[in-house]
């Protein structure tokens, strides 16, 4: 590369280029012959505020200038990335925008269809705990129940709309690969993701035992406050029995519990009647205590006694919704404690815990079938991409609530009954994402 010099005056410049000087009209870009070069001081014109400009020219290779680097330019560090370019803000916008208007618009539905199927009771209860008490933790507490499908219907949404107007072939002109587009979605579908299990494990538990209580006085009592023949293990070696509990009055009728040592009886405790306080004792009344000692039998009896048996009503009175108010912690506290105490119905609050991991994965893959089946600009307009949309995400409902069935029934495990749906809808996610990849 050669490096040529212009010295501007006027309509003239004088220009070197390499070794020869020479002095040419802007106008008509002609050499003019009628200066004398060898008589003109260049660095002297340089001194006369005259405007300078430098490029380079072309040359051989190997005609290049080498030049040192100046303090500034060896000190200036690189310029870094920014980790999220203006598309993935442009996606996440949109993604983000559209769920969470679609939830506003199917909620104010469900509000109008729940008002007509319960309007007795709500005429009945007070306004205010019908507001507050049920519909401030009924709406979040569906909506979180539904998001995943949520998450599925807004990809469709949005990005066939984005195909419609050729947003993602420019995108794909410009050199984004569609790999490198999936991450803004996998982006947005964490933050709904992480938000929905924080909601199901930690904050909507504790709010449905308000939307419980409302739905229990002034719709449909769901509550079990009575139990029959009652018997369960409190311990290991441990049994207790009751013929009858009355929740209402929180008292039981003969009580009995014993102890074991293998398959020997060393004592047992009876009650007339039992009592439960709300400190977790239990008040024994016209108790006995009979202790066995190889063939010595003492006996003690007494009018009260107030004592901790480690049982608490709700280990045997066993209600529909009653996982739906615990906290995934204390879920699967319940879970193991009920389990060593050797209760056999507890496939509710096993699928109850799974299915709030399970939900939460699902988000990532209706995600990916979501991109997949709406980025390409169909015939006809985004109408198929949304009725595909639908059918699948009606269709994984009802998949979920079949395997559901099938753990109830006890043909397969709460666990497994959970995560087949999303097994096989990722198979399908895999599937799809590859075809529209190509």
């Amino acid at each position: 590369m050669g490096l040529i010099r212009k010295f501007k005056r006027g309509t003239d410049s004088i220009v070197q280029n390499s070794d020869r000087w020479e002095m040419v009209n802007e106008s008509t870009q002609a050499a003019r012959s009628d200066i004398d070069f060898t008589k003109i001081d260049i660095p002297k014109i340089d001194a006369e505020n005259l405007q300078e400009e430098a490029t380079l020219a072309s040359a051989p290779a190997g005609d290049e200038p080498k030049s040192k680097p100046s303090k500034e330019q060896q000190t200036e560090k690189p310029l870094k990335k920014p980790w999220m370019k203006r598309f993935d803000a442009y996606i996440m916008k949109k993604f983000l925008g559209t769920f969470f208007f679609a939830i506003l618009l199917l909620l104010a539905v469900v509000i109008m269809f729940d008002i007509n199927e319960k309007l007795d009771a709500m005429l009945t209860a007070p306004l205010k705990e019908t507001v507050f008490k049920y519909f401030l933790n009924f709406l979040p507490y569906f909506a979180n129940q539904f998001s995943p499908l949520f998450v599925f219907i807004s990809v469709i949404f949005f990005t066939s709309k984005l195909a419609d107007h050729s947003e993602i072939i420019a995108m794909m002109s410009s050199g984004i690969s569609f790999k490198r587009l999936m991450i803004p979605y996998l982006l947005s579908a964490t933050i709904i993701a992480a938000g929905t299990l924080l909601l199901a494990l930690y904050v909507i538990p504790p709010a449905n035992i308000k939307r419980i209580e409302y739905t229990n006085q002034w719709v449909k009592n769901k509550r079990v406050d009575f139990g029959d023949n009652i018997q369960l293990q409190v311990r290991p070696g441990v049994m207790a029995y009751m013929s009858r509990y009355d929740n209402t009055t929180k008292r039981g009728y003969r009580f009995t519990m014993e102890q074991f040592e293998g398959n020997k009886l060393v004592s047992r405790i009876t009650a007339h009647d039992v009592r439960y306080d709300t400190l977790g004792r239990w008040e024994l009344n016209n108790y006995g205590v009979r202790k066995f000692e190889n063939l010595k039998e003492t006996y003690t009896k007494g009018s009260q006694k107030d004592t901790l048996l480690g049982i608490e009503p709700r280990d045997f009175l066993i209600s529909q919704n009653d996982q739906e108010m615990l906290t995934s912690p204390e879920l699967r506290h319940y879970i193991n404690k009920q389990k060593a105490r050797g209760v056999a119905n507890l496939q509710q609050f096993e699928l109850e815990y799974e299915k709030r991991f399970a939900m939460t994965a699902a988000a990532f893959i209706l995600t990916v079938i979501g991109l997949s089946l709406s980025s390409r600009k169909v015939r006809g307009g985004m109408g198929l991409n949304i009725g595909i949309g639908l059918l699948l995400s009606f269709s994984y409902i009802l998949f979920m609530t079949v395997t559901q069935t099938f753990a109830i029934s006890g043909y397969t495990s709460p666990r497994l009954a959970m995560w087949i749906p999303n097994i096989i809808y990722t198979i399908i996610a895999i599937f799809l994402y590859r075809h529209a990849s190509r």
